[in-house]
Formats: structure tokens, C-alpha cells, sequence
């Protein structure tokens, strides 16, 4: 006999964990590995201006993982304005669009939420530059 109501369905579902080598398959450029200050600014959905300090955690041509240093609370999908903190720029790793100002970016991913404060540890963000641009450029500062 079951526990279960008569009718009810039961949705079972299986946890699998999420490998490194599988997030590599999908990932379009080359993470390095860059911790620099950062700040994002974005409107919220009733139109006022937010901000936050960040820290990358990756880079790469045409994404970047950053982490927040107070509780921020971005949804998916929502347009953030990225800029790199001014004496930070000329680091190495990073990229030509995060060395010259403000790039329009999207969050695409959302990281693990914090216990405490109930907000989102850091954000994934895709950088809305064209690749091939950024890969040619990157190409010109090699060969110069």
C-alpha cells in the first residue's frame, strides 16, 4: 500500500554533480584566472539606479565571473553595465573591452546563494562585445 493519496503524482528527481570538465565544454573563451575590483550598475525593475563593488574571479574575451562584496540581488538575464575600478585596468589577464571603461554586459548565471543574507555569492556575466573583435584585437596587441 502506498503512502500517497490516490492520484497523486510523484516527481522524482536526481542530483548530478556538476563537473568542472563539463562547464569547460560550454564555455566560449579562455578563463584566466584575474582578481581585480570591478563595480556593475544596473536599473531595477522600478527604474532606480543600483550598484555594486565586485571582485572578478575569471576572465575571459567575452565573459567574467565577479563576486559581490555586499548582498546584491541581480535577476538572470538582466542588463549590467561592468566597468573595471580605474588603477585596476592595466592588469594583466584582462581583456581590451574591460581596459577601456563601462561594457554592456547580461547575467547568464546566477552563483550559489549565501545562507545568511540569501543573495547570490557572485554573478556569471556575458560581456556584449562581438568576439570577433575582441579576438582580433587581442591578436594586434600579441603581434605588436
Amino acid at each position: 500500500m502506498s503512502d500517497f493519496p490516490k492520484g497523486a503524482i510523484v516527481i522524482q528527481t536526481v542530483a548530478t554533480p556538476h563537473t568542472p570538465a563539463a562547464f569547460m565544454q560550454h564555455r566560449i573563451g579562455q578563463r584566466r584566472r584575474v582578481r581585480v575590483p570591478g563595480r556593475l550598475t544596473w536599473r531595477d525593475a522600478s527604474g532606480t539606479l543600483r550598484f555594486a563593488s565586485v571582485v572578478t574571479r575569471d576572465v575571459s574575451d567575452v565573459d567574467v565571473f565577479v563576486e559581490c562584496q555586499v548582498p546584491a540581488s541581480i535577476p538572470l538575464y538582466r542588463l549590467v553595465h561592468f566597468q573595471i575600478e580605474g588603477s585596476a585596468r592595466q592588469s594583466d589577464g584582462l581583456p581590451l573591452a574591460l581596459q577601456h571603461g563601462k561594457v554592456l554586459s547580461a547575467v547568464y548565471r546566477v552563483g550559489p546563494y549565501r545562507s545568511a543574507t540569501g543573495t547570490p555569492q557572485g554573478y556569471a556575466l556575458r560581456l556584449l562585445v562581438d568576439p570577433r573583435q575582441a579576438r582580433s584585437r587581442a591578436e594586434l596587441s600579441v603581434a605588436n
